[in-house]
């Protein structure tokens, strides 16, 4: 759902939330380094997803901006990611 309301923004606006969006999961990713408890596999899925961005078969693939944003969240531990996914369809309602 979260993929389909950031398909349907403005360029302009896209670019801006993939910025907020990186903000956000730096942040995330530096509270994890402090706290070494994290889990270090990302799971199959999202090894393949990234090996998707890659070959740019995804419509926000061929967008540098949330190519970025989407694959940053990605390496997240899944509960940060399905936050901010959730963040994002409740900020776009």
């Amino acid at each position: 759902m979260a993929l389909g309301l950031l398909r349907a923004l403005h360029p302009t606006i896209q670019r801006k939330l993939s910025d907020d969006i990186i903000n956000v999961a730096s942040a995330i990713k530096t509270v994890h380094r402090e706290n070494e408890t994290a889990p270090l596999s990302i799971g199959l899925e999202r090894v393949l997803g990234l090996y998707q961005t890659n070959k740019g078969r995804r419509w926000y693939d061929k967008n540098p901006d949330l190519s970025v944003a989407i694959k940053t969240i990605s390496t997240l531990p899944e509960a940060d990611y399905l936050n901010i996914m959730e963040g994002i369809c409740m900020s776009l309602k």
